[in-house]
């Protein structure tokens, strides 16, 4: 028996197989925004739903209307949809925040993802770049800041000169013409934010970090960090399996 997970994102959906053991088999990928379409639902969930895939689903989801027309599909085909915070996630982590309901679903995953590391920050390169802090195994809150590429398309959109942007790591200079001096802006200033923002988040908690780097831009600002970073891209689904297997199973 085999198991689906997900994770809806603003951006993008990654839905993964999960063997009998509850590793990962596979993951496919969406845009978000073609998951409104019934067709495209269709095409897309067609490669994984079987007989040998568990009828309970597990998602995470920051985009509700989303999750509810795939909660929708899924139930048409016999498959019964949840999504995390419908569970009684107080049992497996602690939170130490003012407003659970204001928590995004993939932020909590991310915290039982690294959960294993008892100190971590948890940064995600995603439409918004989120630092999740899990201080003595106990999820203590973060820092949202605008994303990379939500920040480059906002600059090009509200100026009437300046390009839209394809960024890349391997700048060494200051620019000198336009697109070079806004590789630069983002990359340094992303540098800088990233670096001042974990060393905020130490100074602050009297903490040391295990600092995990994933989505779109891990890769990229992984050699910028001062502190010891690793990547993995599959900690959101990796605590949503977590989540799976604690509560749902």
């Amino acid at each position: 028996m085999n198991y689906l997970v997900g994770d809806i994102g603003n951006t993008s959906v990654k839905i993964s197989i999960l063997n009998y053991k509850f590793n990962i088999i596979k993951s496919y990928n969406i845009d978000t925004i073609k998951l409104y379409q019934k067709k495209k639902i269709n095409n897309f969930f067609k490669n994984f739903l079987s007989k040998k895939i568990n009828k309970k689903v597990l998602f995470s989801s920051v985009v509700p209307n989303v999750y509810k027309v795939i909660k929708k599909f899924l139930n048409d085909k016999n498959f019964n949809s949840f999504e995390i915070k419908e569970l009684q996630i107080s049992k497996i982590l602690r939170i130490n925040i003012k407003n659970f309901n204001q928590l995004g679903s993939d932020r909590i995953a991310n915290a039982i993802g690294s959960k294993k590391f008892k100190n971590c920050i948890v940064i995600d390169f995603g439409t918004a770049t989120t630092f999740d802090i899990l201080k003595n195994g106990i999820y203590d809150g973060g820092v949202i800041a605008p994303g990379v590429d939500l920040s480059i398309k906002n600059l090009n959109n509200f100026t009437a000169l300046l390009p839209l942007l394809n960024l890349n790591n391997k700048q060494k200079n200051y620019g000198k013409n336009t697109k070079e001096a806004l590789n630069a802006g983002f990359l340094w200033g992303y540098e800088g934010l990233v670096n001042n923002i974990i060393n905020k988040i130490i100074i602050k908690s009297k903490k040391n970090y295990k600092i995990i780097l994933t989505g779109g831009y891990a890769k990229m600002f992984k050699k910028f960090i001062k502190k010891k970073a690793t990547i993995d891209q599959n900690i959101t689904i990796k605590g949503i399996t977590e989540v799976f297997k604690k509560l749902l199973k």
